[in-house]
Parts: C-alpha cells; structure tokens; sequence
C-alpha cells in the first residue's frame, strides 16, 4: 500500500504552551512583512477533527464521504482519512491522490457525471469499484471498460430555489430510471443503490425528504429488477452550520426511519466538503493597491434633495478571484474580512471594496464592506476559506505561486485525535509533528510546506 512515507513529508506546527492560532498568523504576518508580503493560509487541523465529531453525534447512521475536490491538500486527505471518512473522486488525479495516501479502493466513490474511458479503465484496474452513474451512455461506457462496477444511480431532485441560476440539475429523472436499470441488467453491469444530486447551495431541508422518498421508489424498481440495492447516499449539500446539520438531521432520519430502516440492511452515506474543511482555513492577503472614489449620496430633507459626497476606497489584494477566491465566480458569497492592525474602537469607516491583482472587471472579491482606512502593506484576514480555494490558479498573470499553507494542530487536539477510534492510525504516524516556536529562527521550518 502506497502513503505519504515514499513522498515528501510536510510539517505540522504543534502548539503548546497557551500558543493560539492568532499567533501563529501574527508571526506569519510578521515574517512577510520583513520579505515579499506572499499571501498564505493557515489550517488548523484540530477543526476537522472536531467537525468529524459533531458529524459522527449528529450524523451517526450516515457514514460521511468526503468530496475531493472540495480541498485536496494533503493533511486534509491524511486527517479525514485517519478519522475513517470515504472519498469521493471526479476524476483520474483525485483517484491517484488517494491512491497515494494509502486511501483503500472501497472507500472511494468515482462520481464523474462524464467520465473519459482511460479513466474507468484507471478505476477498473485500481479495484475502485463503486461508480456513479445518470444516463444511458455512461451505462454502456462502463459495461465495456469495468464490467465489475458496482453503480449508484444517480437521481435528480428538486432544486431549493427553482428560480436560482446556479441550481443546476444533475441525474437520471424518477421516470427514466425504470429504463435504465433495465438497461443495466441486460448488459450485466450490477446497480448496488441511488445518489441523491443536492446543490451545495442547499438551504432548504425538504430537498433531502423529497430525494428519500425518490430514492425508496428507485429501490422498490431495482429489487423488482433483480438488483441487491444496499446503498442510499444522500448527497452533499452542508454547509459547517450548526443549526442547519441539526435541521437536515432532523428531517433526514425520520425519512430513513421511515423508508430505510436497520431492517433492510441498507448502509446510508452522505458527501460532505465544506462542512469538514470551511472553518480550519484562514487566508492572509495584503493591501498592494488603494484608490479613493467620490461617493454621492443622495438624502431627502424638507422635500429638498441635498447632494453630498462621502470617501470611498477601492483597494487591491495579492489574491484575486483567479487564485484563492475562485469560489467567487460560482457567486459563493466571500464574508468581509478582518484588518490585522490595531485601530481604535471610535476610528471612522468607509465604504470599500477589494478587489484582486487582475485589474478585470471581474477580480471583485467583495462589493461592499466597511473598513478603517487601510494604507498598501496592510493585512487583512479572511476566515473560512477552505472550500474550493486551493486549486491551481485560473489564471497566470503575476508570478506568484498558490499561496503556501501552514498546518498547525493544538497539543490537546492532536492527543483527542489519536484517542478518538481512528481507523487508519498508520496514517497518522506519517504526519510529521514540529513543536511551534514563535518569533525564532525555527518557525519556518516547523510549518513549511514542501512543494
């Protein structure tokens, strides 16, 4: 079994001694500040734990199955790995990651909607069995190159808001599955259960009844068929709420009650993203640009109209929606960030916008926000950024690489990680601990990163 140990070992920062992760930012800060000001990240490693518990106490019938694609960084993978989660791929470079992070075949899901033939065929030869699957065509791809797949059928459901134009519709309609499953039994290629598609977007918990309650009608069709239907995945959809993982919690297991019980044998899994890795990442940029723009406000006093302006800042970052905020352009809303510097509690604010490196018209990271006055060389820090911004950057116009990340993982984090019943605990092993110093010549070398 391949893992990390045949690859370059990576560092994790282990805070001790009261040491927090506003300091570890602090002196990442610090050092930048002494160099060439690069943004990066910080991911606290303990989150993830942390959110695998609130999963497993919230969630403890439905076996969560990380999407890769999501975040693939390499302490992510070894965490949620060790933690005993399964994987969801969608395509051959995520299945060769996890290959090569000792991730077993069965744990993972190859769920590409159109998937290249090399790339089954990759699957079939790597024992990765357990495909997903929405149309005809894709049938008869993968009767041909994995005679041995085992499919989850993919059914479509009900967007959350029919009226949103990123809520798109993935899978196979209730009225076509019958068609297809016939077809899955006449070319001999097994279907073992049903993937509910849910946006990432999801906010409305009747979304997750409406696709159980599908779902038990497509098992009713398979078992007629001939098909031994035990799995239901109940797709992705979460977000690192609380109150929303309690309200899908609610809703999703008196349909399982209901239409699934421990009586039928049926394992239910579900494909978190965000809901693991959000909250562990924090971004640092750097102010390397400002402008100032006249505001006019228009106010109505004694049915006169009085004409005033107000400053207005326009500042540019090291990280544009072409890098680290690539989720912009899927209209994902970047929260307002906070200013690493001190100000007072009565300094004034202003309307400010930020924008990224690019000077497109589409670099706008957030529209509008209220901040002191920043001056170029000022830090600002963006939490929950760990879903979908550490992928390869969009474009290349500046010279800069990705963002570098530095791991860290409190002492009693790390002793609760071991202690928790992980699965794969060789995994963990690998994981290279450097106790964190601040403000010494040892930093950076407990937390680089190696390329």
């Amino acid at each position: 079994m391949k893992g990390i140990a045949d690859e370059p070992q990576y560092s994790v920062g282990l805070l001790e001694g009261g040491t927090a992760l506003c300091d570890v930012i602090d002196n990442h800060i610090y050092e930048q500040t002494l160099s060439e000001k690069n943004a990066f990240f910080v991911a606290d490693l303990g989150v993830i734990m942390r959110q695998h518990v609130r999963w497993r106490t919230r969630m403890a019938q439905i076996r969560p199955y990380y999407v890769v694609r999501c975040n693939s960084s390499p302490a992510v993978i070894e965490v949620l790995g060790a933690l005993g989660t399964g994987f969801v791929c969608t395509n051959k470079s995520e299945l060769e990651l996890l290959q090569n992070h000792g991730i077993p075949s069965e744990d993972i899901i190859y769920s590409g909607v159109c998937k290249q033939v090399s790339q089954i065929k990759y699957a079939a030869k790597n024992g990765i069995d357990l495909l997903v699957c929405d149309n005809e065509a894709e049938l008869r791809k993968i009767s041909r190159c994995h005679p041995n797949a085992k499919l989850l059928l993919q059914v479509s459901t009900e967007a959350s808001n029919p009226d949103d134009e990123m809520s798109m519709t993935f899978g196979c309609s209730l009225k076509d599955c019958r068609h297809l499953l016939e077809s899955a039994k006449e070319l001999g290629v097994q279907v073992v259960g049903v993937r509910s598609h849910i946006s990432s977007s999801c906010e409305d918990d009747q979304v997750y009844v409406h696709a159980i309650s599908d779902a038990r009608c497509v098992f009713d069709m398979g078992e007629e068929i001939g098909f031994n239907m035990k799995i239901l995945d109940i797709g992705g959809g979460f977000s690192d709420s609380e109150t929303q993982l309690e309200l899908i919690n609610s809703a999703v297991m008196s349909m399982v009650d209901l239409y699934f019980p421990p009586s039928t044998g049926v394992s239910i899994i579900a494909e978190p993203g965000s809901f693991f890795v959000s909250s562990a990442f924090t971004l640092a940029v750097n102010i390397i640009s400002k402008e100032v723009v006249a505001l006019f406000l228009f106010q109505e006093f004694a049915k006169q109209l009085w004409l005033y302006d107000k400053p207005e800042f326009q500042y540019y970052m090291n990280e544009g929606v072409y890098g680290s905020f690539a989720s912009k352009l899927s209209e994902t809303l970047i929260t307002a960030p906070s200013v690493h510097k001190n100000t007072s509690l009565d300094a004034p604010v202003f309307s400010s916008s930020l924008w990224g490196p690019s000077g497109d018209d589409l670099d706008q990271v957030v529209e509008h926000c209220l901040l002191p006055e920043l001056n170029i060389g000022d830090w600002l820090m963006f939490t929950h950024t760990g879903a979908y911004s550490l992928g390869q950057p969009l474009c290349t116009s500046t010279d800069s690489p990705p963002p570098p990340i530095y791991y860290v993982i409190s002492s009693r984090d790390w002793f609760e990680m071991q202690d928790s019943g992980v699965t794969h605990e060789a995994t963990l092993k690998n994981l290279s601990l450097v106790p964190y110093f601040l403000n010494s010549c040892q930093t950076e070398a407990a937390l680089s990163v190696p390329a």
